[in-house]
């Protein structure tokens, strides 16, 4: 699994992506500030990278450490725009070793992982002992799961008290970007269909967080982030989605009736495409980890 999932357990997916969108635009229209319970909604609409992370290791692609952000590479972290971003790259790296069982280099991952999130002041947050033991344990994903999503509603609470919600985001993007280089490594190597249409629903993702990543434009570093992402979300533009709506049902969860609606998104996207991304992505993490 993808730990960056499980120290911010997001894709509780509370606000739709268009409710959002409408809400973001209705409040940016006159450049009036955000309101903290919109960028929260937001935060909790962009999903985890848990997915693509058993995707990943279905396709069969052998572990390669190589492809990883180099622990060496910690001390650069100097500020706290590079040490958030870079949490959230090491925290994907971590779930990405955890996932191929490489237990040295879970360890070494964690260990990033600890001292960028004290440096940030929010490792009190973090209970590490239980977290090193549920993440050797592959059979604990649901009690990792369940601790770390208390974990991040404990860290954006603190954020938000210290007027610094825009570590979240950058956390978030940090770790999305590691995730989605990741997955276009994987594909290059594979070319399989089902990576290259995971490629393509992170058109969605890049927006919602492009979103958020606008409201703090004038802070330190963020205008170079995103006019880098916007450039990817040019590209992206060429990407086609198509969801269709079907069936309505009914189902219990946790004792109570939840009304459930089938849909099915149908992704285009060219190889020239997935390429081009690919590249411009490199480019970006580069520029993050570096």
């Amino acid at each position: 699994m993808f730990i960056l999932a499980l120290l911010l357990g997001c894709g509780n997916n509370n606000a739709s992506t268009e409710e959002v969108s409408e809400q973001v635009t209705e409040e940016t229209a006159t450049t009036a500030q955000v309101s903290d319970d919109i960028i929260s909604d937001i935060l909790q609409a962009i999903p985890s990278p848990l997915e693509i992370s058993f995707l990943i290791k279905e396709v069969g692609t052998k572990y390669n450490s190589t492809n990883l952000n180099s622990v060496d590479l910690l001390s650069h972290y100097n500020t706290s725009y590079q040490q958030a971003l870079n949490l959230g790259t090491y925290a994907t790296d971590l779930g990405y070793a955890n996932l191929y069982g490489k237990n040295q280099d879970v360890l070494s991952f964690l260990n990033c992982v600890k001292k960028l999130a004290d440096n940030l002041n929010i490792g009190q947050f973090f209970d590490y002992e239980t977290i090193r033991q549920l993440a050797s344990n592959s059979g604990n994903v649901d009690a990792l799961l369940q601790l770390t999503q208390q974990n991040f509603e404990k860290i954006n609470y603190h954020l938000r008290e210290k007027k610094q919600e825009n570590l979240s985001i950058l956390i978030l993007t940090g770790g999305w970007v590691e995730a989605i280089y990741l997955t276009s490594l994987v594909h290059q190597e594979t070319k399989n269909k089902q990576l290259k249409e995971k490629i393509g629903e992170q058109k969605l993702v890049l927006d919602q967080i492009l979103m958020v990543l606008e409201i703090y434009k004038t802070k330190p570093n963020f205008s170079t982030l995103i006019g880098d992402l916007k450039e990817l979300q040019k590209v992206y533009s060429a990407v086609e989605m198509k969801t269709t709506i079907g069936k309505t049902r009914t189902v219990e969860k946790n004792g109570e009736l939840i009304v459930e609606t089938e849909t099915q998104t149908v992704v285009n996207i060219s190889d020239a495409d997935v390429e081009k991304i690919t590249s411009l992505v490199k480019s970006i993490r580069n520029k993050i980890v570096k």
